[in-house]
């Protein structure tokens, strides 16, 4: 026995969420996961990811809007009937029932004869490493094992759609990389269509094949890790995938596709995403500053913070404060000192004012 991938993809049109007449969750939006994919539904609290996901598990009626799992419209079935599994933050184990007895709980509810429900039990501890442990209670076992027991038991069912809501929530910082890591690797070898919910931005750059950054229950911006990264389509985005310094900026010049921005005096040419000259937002990683002597914008080192492998700084200016971060950790500089500011030639991306 070996566990198959039913893999589906998974669509909302027009999808909203109301409860009562005043709140609403989700509003009228659109997605389409694609089948064998992992996508990330990211927000801050209240935004909608979650409602998102409970509405394709069922555990959530949409208000409005159709929702398909493959070919079939599943916007009025209960759970039960969408051949979907989901692994909670909670981890929801057991705790009187063994490892083997939570992995086969689902399956015998589904009523699998008992000889099948404990070989395919045995399979998904082995898919997620834990191979021999089928007889420890969920107490014998660390933050990061009950987890993978969770996956077990979502993955034995071979549903069409996998959902995980903050599953690495309740896990130490190192446990949660390893465990991410397992998810993705599992999620990559089955072929499975899984939609992740997390208000973490690394862990979503870290695992997905897209990522749905949403906000005030709509859609900010769909797209992959590095389009997220590189290319946000507003300050929100800009400042909620990884951190990002936005400073004013005037765009002086358009030649082609190319713009010339100005801040305090400095001149930086890069992607004019259609802007034409006049204000407008420049977003800049912190690891894309650049701290020197030579020309460019006045700053004074106001903090300088050492965290292992490499040097964190704040630095004020005429254009305000930033956050840069600097891999030499053998030659920091003061706080205090006077300094010039650059940017990386790719990285800074201009945003509408």
């Amino acid at each position: 026995m070996s566990i198959q991938s039913k893999a589906a993809p998974v669509r909302f049109e027009a999808v909203s969420k109301r409860f009562g007449k005043d709140v609403v969750a989700v509003d009228t939006i659109d997605l389409h996961v694609d089948a064998g994919k992992l996508v990330t539904l990211l927000g801050p609290s209240g935004c909608g990811k979650t409602t998102t996901l409970r509405m394709i598990a069922g555990l959530e009626m949409a208000s409005s809007g159709r929702i398909l799992i493959g070919d079939r419209d599943v916007t009025r079935l209960p759970a039960t009937d969408r051949d979907v599994s989901m692994v909670f933050q909670s981890y929801a184990l057991f705790p009187h029932m063994s490892v083997l007895e939570n992995v086969k709980y689902g399956l015998t509810f589904s009523g699998f004869a008992k000889d099948e429900a404990r070989s395919r039990a045995l399979k998904g501890l082995e898919l997620v490493g834990l191979k021999g442990f089928d007889a420890r209670l969920p107490s014998e076992l660390s933050g990061g094992q009950q987890q993978r027991v969770a996956v077990a038991r979502a993955l034995v069912l071979e549903p069409q759609v996998l959902l995980f809501d903050e599953p690495l929530s309740n896990l130490d910082a190192k446990l949660r990389r390893q465990v991410r890591e397992d998810i993705r690797a599992i999620q990559q070898d089955l072929g499975l269509t899984v939609v992740y919910v997390t208000h973490d931005q690394e862990e979503a750059l870290a695992v997905s094949d897209e990522i749905v950054v949403m906000r005030n229950a709509g859609i900010a911006q769909i797209g992959t890790p590095r389009q997220l990264y590189d290319a946000p389509n507003d300050r929100f985005v800009a400042d909620f995938i990884g951190e990002a310094n936005l400073l004013a900026c005037e765009i002086t010049e358009v030649q082609g596709d190319t713009a010339t921005v100005r801040i305090d005096g400095h001149l930086h040419q890069l992607p004019a995403r259609g802007l034409p000259p006049g204000k407008a937002t420049l977003a800049v990683r912190p690891s894309r500053i650049r701290i020197g002597t030579g020309s460019g914008i006045a700053a004074t080192v106001a903090k300088a913070t050492y965290v292992g492998v490499r040097m964190e700084y704040t630095l004020t200016g005429a254009f305000g404060q930033v956050f840069a971060v600097q891999d030499d950790v053998d030659d920091p500089l003061k706080p205090g000192t006077d300094v010039t500011m650059t940017f990386a030639q790719k990285g800074p991306v201009l945003l509408p004012e």
